[in-house]
């Protein structure tokens, strides 16, 4: 029956192309308020769209932007049949600078094999491809293999803040799938689709540091009292050795090291360090001696600054003492490091390095854990055969650097794993003008996706 899908598949692809487009129109943009009866329209979109592929459709308000919810009614599906959640967000960033893009970001325009658009890759064309792996499935087959529960969010690109609610409050419904399905990544090149098996977690600081009760003239006061920027620059400078390392008290005492057969697989990746570094506009990486950018991006817990602030910022010169700094501190941690742990060893290691004469605030702005999927589960397994049915290629099996927090919500909340399987490319300028996705990325991606539910449905019972 498969083959029949895929066939149908084929000859549907305008079709499908037409359909995705009327999607992409909707400028769903989460992050501005006055978008809400887009948001509500593209919401509406993928709802009757569901209905339309035999699912049980609803939506689920909340605070802000509501949840599709969808589901198989009985006859839908085999009796037998295990049970899948896949989720997706059909929210968007804003699109701008405007005049950076070539063409109207929500009047999708297909150039050079390419449909550009906001949404086109992150997260509307990706989700997108099941939906028409779903359809094609009901035309052929008047089943769908799997019973499937859709779950489709208009708030990730500001937090998701309101999905752990929604997960708790449907709990029932969805804590007896298998896996979670989400198509919101990449592949790693053209070529050599990916199955992401990891994410880092994350935790995230604002950093305060407060000296005199108001700036003082640095003539006058200078060296007679601490300077909270130079006092934050010695602390911050502090927290990392030569050698790149973050020199955290047991910051890597709970890191596990990588599978070595996954080393090997990355160390094959056609990834030039050179050539990365040149695309980033630097001379030469950086990073904890001893491995490579993959493993540094991947699979080991690193520290930034991502922002600082103190004293006079203005044209021409100001001397004065600042009576505050501050900074914007993250940590990027790895499976097994447990963020509290990290958290409560940071706070402190900068009482440690703080020097007599200054007050330190901490506030914890986000926290969650690294995320793993074991790359032998059964549905890992009938992921990459369906990449190699949808793509003709075997895939590999990566990790992101990034953070997801749904991964680690719903393994907490529902204890299911994900499996992140992304149709996508890395130039695809998520979140940047001119977001594109390419046609056959697309199209192997409904492929894939009409693949994978046919070999759930064999491999999770």
């Amino acid at each position: 029956m498969l083959e029949s899908v895929l066939v149908w598949i084929e000859k549907n692809k305008h079709s499908w192309l037409d359909d995705l487009k009327q999607w992409l129109s909707f400028p769903s943009i989460s992050a501005d308020p006055a978008r809400h009866p887009d948001i509500s329209a593209a919401a509406d979109w993928a709802m009757y769209y569901l209905r339309g592929a035999g699912l049980e459709s609803s939506l689920v308000p909340t605070a802000r932007c509501p949840c599709v919810l969808a589901t198989t009614p009985d006859g839908l599906c085999p009796a037998d049949a295990p049970h899948v959640l896949l989720y997706g967000h059909y929210d968007v960033q804003p699109p701008e600078p405007l005049e950076k893009w070539i063409s109207p970001p929500f009047s999708p325009t297909v150039r050079e094999g390419k449909i550009f658009a906001r949404g086109a890759s992150d997260d509307k064309g990706q989700v997108f491809c099941h939906l028409a792996a779903l359809t094609a499935w009901k035309q052929i087959a008047h089943e769908i293999p799997v019973r499937l529960t859709v779950l489709l969010e208009g708030e990730e690109e500001i937090g998701s803040v309101n999905l752990p609610g929604v997960i708790r409050s449907h709990a029932d419904q969805l804590k007896n799938a298998h896996v979670v399905i989400i198509s919101d990544s990449s592949q790693f090149a053209p070529g050599v689709p990916a199955i992401t098996c990891g994410l880092r977690g994350l935790i995230y600081y604002l950093v305060n540091l407060q000296g005199t009760k108001e700036d003082l003239h640095s003539g006058v006061y200078g060296g007679a009292v601490a300077n909270p920027a130079n006092a934050l620059a010695q602390m911050l400078g502090g927290l990392h050795d030569a050698r790149g390392r973050v020199t955290i008290p047991g910051f890597y005492d709970d890191v596990l090291e990588v599978d070595p057969e996954l080393r090997r697989q990355w160390a094959a990746l056609p990834f030039d360090e050179a050539q990365f570094a040149e695309s980033l506009g630097v001379e030469k990486l950086y990073g904890e001696y001893g491995y490579s950018a993959l493993q540094r991006r991947w699979c080991r817990p690193t520290l930034d600054i991502n922002g600082l602030t103190s004293g006079y910022q203005g044209p021409g010169a100001k001397t004065v003492l600042p009576c505050l700094a501050s900074a914007k501190v993250s940590m990027r941690l790895v499976p097994n490091q447990d963020p509290q742990k990290i958290a409560i060893a940071f706070e402190e290691y900068l009482r440690q390095l703080k020097p007599p004469g200054i007050k330190l605030g901490l506030q914890q702005l986000g926290a969650s854990p690294a995320a793993l999927t074991p790359i032998d589960s059964p549905a890992v397994a009938a992921a990459a055969e369906a990449v190699r049915e949808g793509f003709l290629a075997d895939p590999v099996f990566v990790r992101e650097g990034g953070s997801i927090p749904v991964v680690t919500w719903f393994k907490e909340l529902l204890g299911l794993d994900s499996v992140l399987l992304g149709f996508g490319l890395p130039d695809d300028n998520l979140h940047a003008p001119n977001e594109k996705l390419d046609l056959d990325c697309f199209y192997n991606g409904i492929r894939t996706a009409a693949a994978l539910y046919d070999l759930l449905a064999k491999r999770l019972k």
